[in-house]
């Protein structure tokens, strides 16, 4: 019987998720170069093994290397190999992640920190598909698709002389771009739940017993700017902090440095922030400038829900009926406009 494709399960259901994930099964099968983009956070290493289970090489190699972590001359050793007396220390021959990968797929992560000469080599390895260790004399033939992955804009860099033009062209056949987490609501909750129950599993507790509506709330309303890996440490440090596994998790720890005790930075003798707020003009109608407020926040939440009323709810810490309520007083659409 034959093995089956180890693709991770991947948990998400947000519109922009879903048509991401659909760019990534019709780019999966080809052997063409691609690039994965995203902000910090989002799932790119993911993206990229997505990338290559889904295709015909999924029985061979895959290969990661992040760029940023080494300096250029063990980098220029780990991608291409070297042979034995190539350097001090060279005592033998090593194979590089371009032959480990061949018949497979070498995932280049941190792509825009790749200095400018690496970058020539890597991008002869991709239009020829031939490589040379470091010391050799030997060109070695090799079949790699390459995925690189970056939160950098390489466009502007390119634009500015720090990342190649024509190995732009070719790693970008297509472009994968990864939605942060702000624009995956629908995915927060659901997400939320499945750190909190492996972390409870592996706490050894039996079971988790959920979020209290004020945390969900308040995990709908954080920003993420940290995105799904923000996310996972947030939830874990929340459910660990929990001594009761049989109570909800009414408190989200989103900073692990947060304390009363914290020293104060202020210089000596400076004004409280309050006392440096602008003061409102006066006078002023001040039930029409709540109203208007109220309405402001409405139409927001909505926006940012699009337009799920249950979720825009949750977003301002109201019931579903209290929101309807607030919609219809101001006669506010439920719909995009």
């Amino acid at each position: 019987m034959a093995a089956e494709r180890p693709v991770q399960p991947i948990i998400g259901e947000a519109p922009v998720f879903l048509e991401m994930l659909e760019h990534v099964s019709r780019a999966a099968p080809l052997s063409k170069p691609v690039l994965v983009v995203g902000e910090r956070g989002t799932g790119k290493e993911l993206i990229a093994s997505r990338l290559h289970f889904l295709s015909d090489r999924w029985e061979s190699s895959v290969v990661k290397v992040n760029c940023a972590a080494l300096t250029e001359s063990i980098l220029e050793s780990e991608l291409f190999g070297h042979e034995a007396g190539a350097f001090t220390g060279a005592v033998r021959t090593h194979v590089g992640h371009f032959e480990r990968a061949d018949g497979g797929t070498l995932v280049l992560d941190e792509l825009a920190t790749i200095s400018l000469r690496m970058q020539e080599k890597i991008l002869r390895a991709i239009e020829y598909g031939e490589i040379q260790r470091v010391g050799g004399s030997e060109t070695l033939q090799v079949d790699v698709r390459i995925v690189g992955s970056t939160n950098a804009d390489l466009r502007q860099l390119a634009a500015d002389g720090s990342f190649r033009q024509d190995l732009l062209d070719r790693l970008a056949f297509d472009v994968i771009n990864v939605p942060p987490l702000r624009e995956r609501l629908e995915d927060i909750l659901p997400l939320a739940y499945a750190f909190a129950i492996n972390m409870a599993s592996e706490l050894k507790r039996e079971l988790f017993a959920g979020f209290g509506a004020r945390a969900s709330s308040s995990l709908l309303q954080h920003d993420w700017p940290g995105n799904v890996r923000e996310l996972k440490n947030t939830i874990e440090r929340s459910v660990y902090r929990e001594p009761d596994p049989n109570k909800l998790i009414t408190r989200i720890a989103f900073d692990p440095f947060d304390t009363p005790f914290q020293p104060s930075t202020k210089p000596a003798g400076s004004t409280s922030p309050l006392r440096q707020k602008r003061a409102p003009l006066l006078p002023m109608r001040l039930k029409e400038r709540l109203e208007e407020t109220e309405k402001e926040f409405l139409r927001a939440a909505l926006e940012k829900s699009r337009f799920n009323q249950t979720m825009a709810a949750e977003l301002l810490n109201l019931s579903y009926h209290q929101f309807r309520g607030k919609l219809r007083k101001y006669g506010i659409s439920s719909q995009p406009e």
